[in-house]
């Protein structure tokens, strides 16, 4: 009678032992799988800890590597042959403070350790320059005028490439000779001093000038103030004062070679056929030609000072350091100063 009342209904009763057998099976389920939750959590832990250490292994790998290329220079010049050969200077672009290819600090200890090398029987100096600053070029010419007379027996010969003019030409006239191409653009002897002014524009739209300056001549040159005559005149001495200094170091370095015309040092240019029938240069040649006929020495070694790869990226990383300080300061100034 228990059991047909226990199976009315379709319903059946299993009794206190049946309940806990069952919760037992709850729990073990639960715990088996809490088990396999931290089992996986702990294997993914793992394998992303073993990805950091492969990141920061490969960072530290890059640092070492960027460390040996800035130590050893590894974009630098060679200059270190040894044995016979014609030594080879570049000077590629603007002539400029820095340390491009046409800077004083570039080119000058360029030239120490070419004429210092016993190897080199002479220095070729290439010339791809359009001019440049009046003090850049004036250092380099009197560190090879200094040079010529310490290595007697070492001549320095320029090779003109495309263009020697203004600067280019004023470091050019320090040599023994000069080559260039029939096409080459030479000359340009001349001094300039360039800028805008905005007066007349600003009266226009109604903007006014605010500058406080302690000193008459301060603001010379500022584009937004009228230029007085006697500041222009001031100005015009300055340039002559440079271009005579030019003039000098011209008619030094060609000697009796110049063929002087009053157009010689109005500043126009000419191409290189027509440089050398003025006497601006000797005549026509190229690196290999003056190494093999000049110099009868046809390996070439460069000694040209570029900047390498580590300059580049550290110029750049402290350029971004630099502008964020300066970005920051000036975030907190006040709108006026002093400069």
């Amino acid at each position: 009678m228990t059991n047909e009342n226990s199976r009315e209904g379709g319903q059946s009763y299993a009794g206190p032992s049946g309940q806990n057998d069952a919760q037992a099976t709850r729990r073990g389920n639960w715990e088996r799988e809490l088990l396999e939750k931290l089992a996986f959590e702990t294997l993914r832990e793992q394998r992303a800890r073993r990805r950091w250490n492969i990141f920061f292994r490969l960072i530290t790998l890059g640092i070492a590597g960027f460390i040996l290329w800035a130590v050893l220079d590894l974009g630098g010049g060679s200059g270190d042959a040894v044995g016979r050969h014609t030594a080879l200077i570049e000077i590629d672009g603007t002539i400029e403070g820095g340390s491009g290819t046409g800077s004083a600090d570039s080119v000058i200890p360029a030239l120490n350790q070419a004429f210092s090398d016993e190897g080199s029987v002479g220095v070729v100096l290439r010339i791809n320059s359009p001019g440049g600053s009046p003090v850049q070029a004036g250092m380099i010419n009197d560190e090879i005028t200094r040079l010529r007379k310490a290595y007697p027996r070492k001549p320095l010969y320029v090779v003109v490439d495309e263009i020697c003019a203004s600067g280019g030409y004023y470091i050019a006239v320090a040599a023994d000779k000069i080559f260039v191409n029939k096409a080459s653009i030479v000359g340009s002897i001349g001094v300039l001093m360039d800028g805008f002014g905005f007066t007349g524009l600003m009266d226009k739209v109604g903007v006014e000038r605010r500058l406080m300056t302690a000193g008459e001549n301060k603001g010379f040159m500022d584009p937004f103030s009228p230029q007085t005559q006697s500041q222009k005149t001031y100005a015009q001495e300055l340039l002559n004062e440079v271009h005579q200094q030019f003039i000098d170091v011209v008619r030094k370095g060609r000697g009796k070679r110049l063929k002087e015309t009053p157009q010689t040092f109005s500043g126009l240019f000419w191409i290189g056929s027509k440089a050398v029938e003025m006497g601006l240069a000797d005549g026509f040649g190229t690196v290999d030609t003056v190494a093999r006929d000049e110099l009868k020495a046809e390996d070439i070694v460069d000694y040209t000072q570029r900047e390498g790869l580590s300059d580049r990226l550290l110029k750049k990383f402290g350029g971004a350091v630099g502008s964020a300080a300066v970005a920051s300061i000036w975030s907190h100034a006040r709108p006026a100063g002093i400069r």
